[in-house]
């Protein structure tokens, strides 16, 4: 099957998203309980505050969307395999060229060091996935991406599954029916990346 960027949109739309397995075959997901973060709740601890100040990384938005995406496919510590298969980046590259799909990068002296990446439908932003060459550098961009989503509108910051990582943010689990209704409320927002 083709991963079209239409296909991709109305998965999104209903709340289902795509996973690429050991053999490159595109699962799709609907999982419940579903991870959020609510944009309201979002927690920020005091020494990632500190380090924000001291203003170490230079970020960027959709100046490196393919690139954050290799990285992110990149095998790391605690995975040998990746669920980015190279059907997958064409496919949210397309997104991207359509406007569709985002990235929030840190820099550091000139170097791509973290980011993460995740698709726009109205006011949902689904996260899709992060990476960290350099401490902290994921989580800025965290930082950076919830003060983005605020400024621009956003009502919905799905996460899909809990890690925790994530649960330092103040991710919580809810039930498949509340994403359902809060996925159909944030359809009809208008919002800005």
């Amino acid at each position: 099957m083709k991963l079209t960027s239409a296909l991709l949109l109305n998965a999104y739309s209903q709340g289902i998203f795509p996973m690429a397995d050991e053999d490159g075959a595109i699962y799709w997901y609907d999982p419940d309980p579903r991870a959020i973060i609510p944009l309201e709740n979002f927690h920020v601890s005091r020494s990632l505050a500190r380090t924000i100040k001291q203003g170490k990384f230079e970020i960027r938005v959709d100046s490196a969307f393919r690139a954050v995406m290799q990285a992110c496919a990149e095998p790391g510590p605690d995975r040998e395999v990746t669920w980015i298969s190279p059907k997958i980046i064409e496919a949210y590259c397309e997104l991207h060229a359509l406007g569709f799909a985002h990235s929030v990068e840190t820099w550091m002296e000139g170097k791509l060091v973290g980011g993460l990446y995740g698709v726009t439908l109205g006011g949902l932003f689904a996260g899709e996935s992060m990476f960290s060459r350099a401490r902290d550098s994921s989580k800025v961009a965290m930082v950076y991406l919830v003060e983005r989503l605020r400024r621009g509108g956003f009502v919905l910051l799905d996460t899909q599954f809990m890690t925790d990582h994530l649960r330092r943010f103040g991710t919580i689990e809810i039930p498949r029916e509340e994403y359902q209704a809060r996925l159909a409320h944030a359809l009809t927002v208008w919002a800005r990346f």
